[in-house]
């Protein structure tokens, strides 16, 4: 009986945990992360402050599960995209796409991403988008070398700066959107921006990458 007690206690505070983090990012969508106070963020859920740190040390300890949480949600999405796909190009259209629909899903995400990055301090949570930035541009970057050997790019094509415009493509996407107010708006602007973009590194004579399935 006591071991039923304790399991659903921790479930019961994993899930404030989580609720925290949603909060936060549900805040970020409408305003500048930098302006977030943990009172904000305890009055939009209701709870005291004491409350919530109960389940965070700190306001760090705060950010760093956010990271935490979007690290592991983007990844997945990217993951699950590319492993549908029927070629390394197609599957470079599928996490362009994924990437695309997080956002929308989740519109304060590039505002905490670029806070975070800002930040003066190298707080974890800045160190944590350090390293999901890594390991995107990893990803981004097996699937070009995958298609410049299936003959998928054009001569010559470079990795690096094809990687490297892949999250660029995306990121001008978010500053119009942010520009405008409308973070759906990047969802009306993808499907051009990455056939642009498919334009730069596509071999001659190919055609156009058929969405993932």
């Amino acid at each position: 009986m006591a071991r039923h007690m304790t399991t659903k206690r921790n479930l019961s505070a994993e899930a404030r945990r989580e609720r925290t983090v949603e909060t936060v990012i549900e805040l970020s969508a409408q305003d500048d992360p930098a302006n977030i106070t943990t009172g904000n963020i305890a009055k939009h859920m209701r709870v005291t402050q004491g409350a919530l740190f109960r389940h965070f040390p700190s306001k760090d300890a705060i950010w760093e599960a956010v990271i935490g949480w979007v690290a592991e949600r983007v990844m997945q999405r990217l993951d699950a995209a590319a492993a549908g796909a029927a070629s390394p190009v197609a599957a470079l259209e599928a996490m362009f796409q994924a990437h695309i629909a997080f956002i929308v899903d989740h519109p304060g995400v590039p505002r905490l991403m670029m806070s975070q990055l800002q930040h003066a301090r190298p707080t974890p949570a800045r160190r944590m988008v350090r390293s999901l930035l890594f390991l995107y541009r990893e990803r981004v970057e097996q699937q070009l070398v995958q298609a410049q050997a299936a003959g998928e790019l054009r001569q010559g094509v470079d990795i690096e700066a094809a990687a490297t415009q892949f999250i660029g493509t995306i990121q001008g996407l978010v500053m119009q959107s942010l520009m405008i107010g409308n973070m759906s708006h990047i969802a009306q602007q993808a499907q051009g921006a990455f056939e642009l973009y498919c334009h730069g590194i596509h071999a001659e004579g190919r055609s156009e990458p058929e969405q993932a399935q």
